[in-house]
């Protein structure tokens, strides 16, 4: 159902919204920068965005859904759910003999009808709707889940506050019957499945001196989720160790432990680690899907020339490709979208890692368990005796397991891994430090990704243009001709665009997305080991220094990707700067 815009443009000057001579301004406009006519009519602010909808809709012949105000059944509603909903602007209105009628920015994102379809069960009839009506139904969603999980959790935690109080310090015994009640395993369960829906990270679970704070990490940011009663603590506490298999008794010392469930058909895993904190323990949950697929590397931010640097590398039958960057900086799933790439019939890809974040069909995957003595040097020694053509190391983190992991490229094979330094030149004397020889490293390493992930802003934003104090200011801390460069290269602005031109868009609070951000996008810089590179490496150069160089070779640095991302209208400057500077 892909618009005709030739029809699109004759429908709208019939409408008599715009004139002759604007529209044809805005399509060689929309030519000249490949883009789609729509989308400059709407960020030019020529046609407000359910007037173009309408008319699109009359194109298509299909109707136009204004959801403003409508309240949906929540049984329809969750038809599909919120991750999905909000991720593809796709909303569940209204269910009948027919089929199952979804509103929808884009009713050509066959992909995700076909989704909905195999998911359902239902015939998916599409109708096109506003960028209002998708947020307030989206808003529907959280008002549901909110009340559905937060009287659960308050009714089940004023079920517990009189056994509770009754009760001084805890046997092993009395902790498991706590950890079985049914109004603790009911809070669990409620906290965990409302993390899941919200597309939480983690899960914080805090004692305080009066109460006991629940926290989630959405988009690498901590929010308050809700406040219980203190008098919770120690029943929430004790499910959860059941549920990973810790001791029970145990609130002297940090404990570590895992736990899946299986949800609608997806498998998550969780990571449960506990610390003793003066007013308790506290727990933390980490949440991974392990069937997540399906990621490209365009998806997770690559472009241009940096993604043609990671595909060349993708290309070598042995060699070293590290990904840098830390904790929490999307290396893991980099390297997973790269053997997603890699993983064909007629290779033996295998893995050791700490932990296994995501399972992949045909990946031979080893978790790592010291307290048995299976390190990541162990690991690695023994996969090299299976026979692999290409090996992941989920993390370089000291001499031995480096050595072994640049003997196994040497010796034939194409070697994965994560490093934990801030820029990809800082990889480099990482290395050194864990004692690798330099002339062992160029003739190893061949690509090095350093990577943050930056927050996306949501379709609602504010636009503005840079005046001439923050350009001043920005080219203190980055070369913009290099990034100006960098997008009349990739055609993302005009070849007689300037920065005083380029829009550049700021989040807008919304009772439906608080911070006016939804989801993250990596950026990344690329260094690829040139000829040039190799040399200053055997000459024990900076980092600096090679950084220096590699930009002469055309590596786009992370804060230019980030600023470059930012004129695409994928984030904002504050963002970018926030991320960049931690």
């Amino acid at each position: 159902m892909e618009i005709d815009e030739e029809k699109l443009g004759k429908y709208i000057l019939e409408s008599g919204l715009i004139s002759r001579s604007e529209l044809e301004a805005i399509f060689e406009n929309a030519k000249a920068k490949n883009k789609k006519l729509e989308d400059l009519l709407l960020s030019e602010g020529k046609m407000s965005e359910a007037d173009l909808r309408r008319i699109e809709a009359f194109v298509l012949g299909i109707p136009f859904l204004n959801l403003v105000k409508q309240k949906i059944d929540f049984n329809v509603l969750s038809i599909i759910p919120e991750p999905i909903a909000r991720n593809n602007n796709i909303i569940a209105y209204k269910k009948s003999e027919n089929g199952l009628e979804v509103a929808m920015l884009n009713v050509d994102d066959l992909p995700v009808i076909d989704f909905i379809k195999k998911r359902s069960g239902f015939k998916i009839l599409p109708r096109l709707t506003d960028s209002p009506s998708i947020r307030g139904a989206l808003l529907q969603y959280r008002k549901s889940l909110e009340s559905e999980f937060g009287d659960i959790i308050q009714k089940e935690s004023s079920a517990l506050k009189v056994v509770i109080d009754e009760k001084g310090e805890k046997s092993e015994k009395e902790l498991k019957e706590m950890a079985e009640d049914l109004p603790i395993i009911k809070i669990v369960d409620s906290l965990i499945s409302h993390a899941i829906l919200q597309n939480a990270s983690d899960i914080h679970i805090e004692p305080g001196e009066n109460e006991l704070a629940v926290r989630y990490r959405i988009d690498g940011i901590l929010h308050d989720a809700m406040i219980l009663n203190k008098n919770v603590a120690s029943g929430i506490t004790a499910r959860v160790k059941v549920l990973a298999n810790l001791k029970l008794d145990e609130k002297r010392l940090p404990q570590d432990g895992r736990f899946k469930i299986d949800q609608n058909g997806d498998k998550i895993s969780f990571r449960v680690s506990t610390l003793p904190t003066f007013f308790g323990e506290k727990t933390v949950i980490r949440i991974l899907k392990e069937n997540s697929h399906g990621l490209s590397l365009e998806s997770v931010g690559f472009h241009g020339e940096a993604l043609e640097r990671v595909h060349d590398s993708l290309k070598q039958k042995m060699g070293m490709v590290l990904a840098a960057g830390p904790t929490g900086s999307g290396k893991t799933t980099t390297l997973y979208t790269i053997l997603d790439i890699l993983n064909k019939p007629e290779v033996n890809i295998s893995t050791v890692e700490d932990p296994i974040e995501y399972q992949m069909p045909r990946i031979n995957q080893t978790q790592v368990k010291p307290e048995i003595g299976l390190t990541f040097a162990n690991g690695l020694r023994s996969l090299l005796r299976q026979d692999p053509d290409i090996i992941m190391v989920g993390e370089i983190r000291d001499g031995e397991t480096a050595g072994l992991a640049v003997n196994a490229s040497l010796t034939g094979h194409l070697v994965l891994s994560t490093i934990h330094t801030n820029s990809a030149a800082g990889a480099i004397p990482r290395l050194v430090d864990m004692g690798v020889e330099p002339f062992l490293i160029i003739s190893t390493v061949k690509t090095i990704i350093a990577q943050r992930l930056v927050r996306k802003l949501t379709a609602n934003k504010e636009k503005y243009f840079l005046s001439s104090l923050e350009i001043k200011n920005l080219i203190k801390i980055v070369d913009l001709d290099r990034v100006l460069s960098f997008l009349k290269e990739e055609k993302i602005i005009g070849a007689g665009d300037t920065f005083e031109k380029i829009p550049f868009y700021r989040p807008i609070k919304s009772v439906e997305v608080e911070d006016g951000y939804l989801g993250r996008i990596g950026i990344q810089e690329v260094l690829k080991v040139t000829a040039s590179i190799k040399e200053m490496i055997l000459k024990n150069s900076s980092p600096d220094e090679i950084e220096v160089q590699a930009k002469k070779e055309g590596m786009m640095t992370m804060i230019e990707d980030g600023i470059f991302k930012a004129a695409q209208g994928l984030t904002s400057l504050e963002e970018v700067f926030r991320v960049v500077s931690e």
